[in-house]
């Protein structure tokens, strides 16, 4: 498809865009994708439409083109999930531009996404992320990368990080102490518990690690002495899920799904979890509800008398 958008069109998404990073805090990547799913949705209105999209087309969009939109998304093999986020970045958009350009969009808004069934988090047992630890240490040829690989993996299941707030650590957060405060998704920031483990795993990375500590350096370095590229991470526990038999959702940010669950599972409070985590919002951290459901099930059919 050809994309014709008049500079009008243009500086309106760019202006969105700024206020979903200015008010939102969005982060980088997903302004990424919120530009290009609504550009793939100009785009699509452009072939349709056989015109140029400037802000008067925009305004003029009816339901059968959302309807249009979303078949020619179907015959694409989208999946439905995909579907969803892509139009709720659309309507986003046009929130923002209905209320700036004073239009009416419900043809827009009131779209309805297509129904798909959420993906439960997919954790891994208390065994099996210790284990996972212990092997990811064993996958590099150096010394102290395995450290540097074993500490990353350490502080995703010790702390609940997630794998760009542990390798966006740097020197000036040394060194570890009882918590650690943490940037998160839109710039939220949290205090997290650091267990001693945690910060044992980190001092014995420091101890090997051939690069010189900076307070303006990432904390974890690859091979060179630049940041740790997060692909070496996901290399290593791949590596290491294989030796150990694991399913190909033993990933690193599984390592977080397991602090979450194993929380759970002994009683942590939901609220608290959410706080840990840093979700915006508790139905995120609810979903770990249903996973302790879900085993707790498979325990009752594997072992009650009657199942």
């Amino acid at each position: 498809m050809s994309l014709d958008i008049s500079p009008a069109a243009r500086d309106a998404l760019a202006n969105w865009l700024e206020a979903c990073k200015a008010l939102d805090g969005a982060a980088e990547n997903t302004l990424n994708a919120y530009r290009g799913d609504v550009l793939d949705f100009i785009a699509f209105l452009t072939a349709h439409h056989a015109e140029p999209q400037g802000l008067a087309p925009l305004a003029r969009v009816a339901t059968i083109d959302m309807r249009s939109w979303m078949a020619h998304l179907r015959r694409q093999d989208i999946g439905a999930r995909s579907v969803a986020r892509k139009l709720s970045a659309v309507k986003s958009f046009y929130r923002w531009l209905a209320r700036r350009e004073g239009f009416e969009a419900t043809a827009v808004l009131s779209a309805r996404a297509p129904k798909f069934q959420k993906k439960l988090p997919r954790p891994l047992t208390e065994d099996a992320a210790r284990a996972m630890i212990d092997t990811v240490e064993l996958q590099s040829r150096e010394g102290w990368q395995g450290a540097r690989d074993a500490a990353v993996v350490t502080l995703l299941y010790g702390c609940g990080l997630r794998i760009s707030e542990a390798l966006g650590l740097k020197g000036r957060d040394l060194p570890l102490g009882p918590s650690l405060r943490i940037v998160g998704k839109g710039g939220k920031e949290r205090v997290v518990p650091v267990l001693p483990v945690a910060i044992q795993a980190v001092e014995t990375y420091l101890r090997l690690c051939p690069h010189p500590v900076e307070p303006d350096a990432a904390l974890f370095r690859g091979a060179r002495g630049g940041p740790l590229n997060p692909r070496l991470v996901s290399k290593a526990t791949e590596c290491a899920r294989m030796q150990l038999g694991l399913p190909a959702t033993a990933t690193p940010h599984a390592m977080r799904h397991s602090f979450a669950t194993h929380l759970l599972a002994a009683g942590g409070d939901l609220r608290a979890i959410q706080e840990l985590l840093g979700h915006a919002s508790l139905s995120t951290t609810q979903a770990y509800t249903a996973v302790d459901e879900v085993h707790l099930m498979k325990v009752y059919e594997a072992t009650h008398p009657k199942a």
